[in-house]
């Protein structure tokens, strides 16, 4: 602050004193001395902030956290091996806004609405941070006018929830989803959103897992043979949906206590939501008489024998488990659902051990046919399904992984590092540099003018960086440099005119040992 903008200020806190001081010697109404003292230190406020440094907190918002360059190696990684299942499978990409109309958010989550967070007013315009990427997608088809896509997105998306850093639940993570959108033969598209969620799985390596599938139809059914008023089958899904993570006993009290339901259909419910197996659980259920009377549960249940048919033809029947626990409480899906779980990582509580790395479901996703109606003008459906790959919590499996194993994990992809073996070289670095980038080759070199070639070399072993070009006084006469393999330090020379063919032979080569992959005819390095 400028000192006559100081001096000016602190004659304005004289006569504001003086001021506070006339009102209350005058008696004044104690709201005309309080909105004067306000003002008082207001212009304090001003010299103060201007004498003492602001005091920052460094800290990330609660349910959020920085990737350092090992951690987003990794997270690249898993995203890479995602994205080339999404395309195998012939996907196309897209993206919407982070945020989006609060209404068009609202009413489509059941009881976690109360998760979605909202933005103050901008300009007239009630909106909220996307909680998921499907309604989104769906807004997105029912405003373009799109019956048929097949899409992937992987984006960010926020939930105000409690977050559990340690299990993968943040309030802002990045969510993968892929969707199938068309009028197309039943159980079709559904089936291959189930293989693809094994495919990634398996391409991980996350270890056993199991995909649990169900159906909203047959849970519908269900509900209403066992006695559930048609205006709580929502409600009463969303509790049975924490199956997965609490005791029955704790999930009948929530129906029964809190939710109003008979205690007889509760436990009812208890029965049926104990089916789980293959296809000898569907069958049995087909033959039960209670859920044969209801239309809707045996539609649901021919769905799912037709599902379980295609994953065996796809050779995924063992990755593959009907549940009816399963519930799945986003309001909008309206017929088969399924959730990918690892085996040894549960966040259900067990009397005898504690829990453990608890991550539990990593993918999810389900049929969702009215969505896209809702945001039709006419009402015009768009049957869809999707799947979502849980992207944080496979990341905290992989993260803890690698700790575990003091794996040295690379953060760049440099391939070469050009080394001057003297001082005064700078420019000859340079040139081979612009030479080797032009190329096409990853190529670093130290920002040092006269850098010692010791420093040069061991920064080459802590970066992983598998090829070193060395070039000094005598290669530059010579018209030659020196290529070294730095994991093994044998060294070859090469012409300098044919150094970018030599490298890149040699980098191939390097590439093939690291693979186990070895061909005679293509083998090209001189220094391996």
């Amino acid at each position: 602050m400028a000192e006559n903008d100081r001096e000016e200020i602190l004659q304005l806190i004289k006569e504001q004193g003086e001021i506070i001081r006339k009102l209350k010697a005058e008696k004044a109404a104690k709201d005309v001395v309080t909105e004067e003292v306000e003002k008082l230190l207001q212009l304090k406020a001003q010299i103060a902030d201007d004498v003492q440094p602001h005091k920052f907190v460094l800290k990330c918002p609660k349910g959020t956290r920085d990737y350092n360059p090992q951690q987003m190696a990794i997270r690249e990684g898993v995203f890479n091996t995602i994205i080339k299942c999404f395309k195998r499978h012939g996907a196309e990409t897209i993206d919407t806004p982070v945020f989006e109309l609060k209404e068009t958010l609202t009413g489509k989550y059941g009881e976690d609405s109360k998760l979605i967070y909202d933005l103050k007013d901008q300009g007239g315009e009630l909106l909220s941070l996307r909680y998921d990427l499907t309604v989104p997608f769906a807004r997105y088809l029912a405003m373009n006018k799109i019956a048929n896509i097949k899409r992937y997105h992987i984006a960010k998306v926020y939930r105000r929830d409690n977050p559990a850093m340690t299990k993968g639940r943040f309030r802002e993570f990045y969510q993968c989803d892929f969707d199938i959108a068309g009028q197309y033969d039943s159980m079709i598209p559904d089936a291959e959103c189930v293989k693809i969620v094994a495919e990634i799985l398996t391409s991980l390596d996350l270890g056993e897992y199991k995909i649990k599938v169900n159906h909203r139809k047959l849970l519908d059914g269900m509900f209403a043979a066992c006695g559930v008023p048609d205006d709580k089958f929502r409600t009463i899904c969303s509790t049975v949906d924490k199956l997965d993570k609490t005791f029955w006993e704790d999930v009948r009290a929530e129906m029964v206590d809190e939710k109003g339901l008979n205690p007889e259909a509760a436990d009812r419910i208890g029965h049926y939501v104990k089916f789980q197996g293959g296809m000898e659980s569907v069958e049995l259920l087909l033959k039960d008489e209670t859920i044969q009377k209801q239309k809707s549960a045996v539609e649901g249940l021919e769905d799912l024998k037709l599902l379980l048919v295609y994953c065996e033809l796809y050779g995924i029947a063992d990755k593959v488990m009907f549940d009816l626990s399963l519930a799945r409480g986003l309001d909008y899906y309206t017929g088969v659902i399924y959730e990918a779980v690892l085996q040894g990582y549960t966040n259900k509580p067990s009397a005898k051990e504690e829990e453990s790395v608890s991550v539990g479901s990593v993918a999810g996703g389900g049929r969702y046919d009215g969505l896209v109606g809702m945001f039709d003008p006419r009402g015009k459906m768009v049957p869809c399904v999707g799947v979502s790959i849980g992207i944080e919590r496979v990341f905290s499996i992989l993260e803890q992984r690698v700790l575990a194993s003091n794996a040295k994990i690379r953060t760049t992809e440099t391939e070469v590092f050009v080394v001057s073996a003297q001082k005064n070289l700078l420019e000859e670095r340079m040139k081979l540099c612009k030479e080797l980038w032009d190329a096409d080759i990853k190529t670093e070199q130290s920002y040092k003018r006269n850098p010692k070639p010791l420093d040069q070399f061991q920064y080459c072993e802590n970066n992983g960086i598998p090829l070193a070009v060395i070039i000094g006084q005598s290669e530059i006469q010579e018209g030659v440099v020196k290529l070294r393999v730095v994991a093994t330090r044998k060294e070859c020379v090469v012409p300098r005119n044919t150094m970018v063919e030599e490298i890149k032979k040699e980098l191939a080569q390097l590439s093939r040992d690291t693979t186990g992959i070895n061909n005679p005819q293509t083998a090209g390095g001189k220094c391996c």
